[in-house]
């Protein structure tokens, strides 16, 4: 497989991130703007607003470890197992619904669970990494 496989993950975790950052926006437009204000000026997505920001918070935490395993698997040029492939979707996958989980409920347990999830992948991901280096000194 090719760093284009890899690629397209990302990307897709790109645009969960620009979509977060737009929705941000959007709920932050009544107060910040007075755009899209309740009649008495209260803001309609003043409950959902700190969930958004939160989940975009998280964009940017764990998922640098995903973003640096890529970047190595990337620049080896050595052709990159489906393993690899497979736990960056699975990575991506979990990010979408830990992202669907966070703002649109407020099950906590089961927030947990898909970001254990996310988490596995990217330490799986960083595993094979290891492993291929230290298969490679013996």
């Amino acid at each position: 497989m090719t760093s284009n496989d890899l690629l397209y993950p990302m990307l897709i975790h790109i645009g969960l991130a620009t979509l977060l950052y737009t929705l941000l926006t959007v709920a932050r437009a009544p107060t910040v703007w007075g755009l899209g204000a309740k009649k008495d000026g209260t803001n309609p997505w003043k409950e959902i607003e700190p969930k958004i920001s939160a989940n975009l918070e998280n964009q940017f935490e764990w998922p640098l470890f995903f973003y640096i395993a890529c970047v190595l698997l990337i620049i080896q040029g050595k052709t990159i197992s489906p393993v690899q492939i497979g736990l960056a979707w699975v990575f991506i996958g979990g990010r979408l619904l830990h992202s669907y989980v966070h703002i649109l409920t407020n099950n906590i347990r089961l927030r947990g669970v898909v970001f254990t999830v996310n988490f596995v992948a990217v330490l799986g991901m960083w595993l094979l990494i290891a492993l291929d280096k230290l298969a490679a000194k013996v």
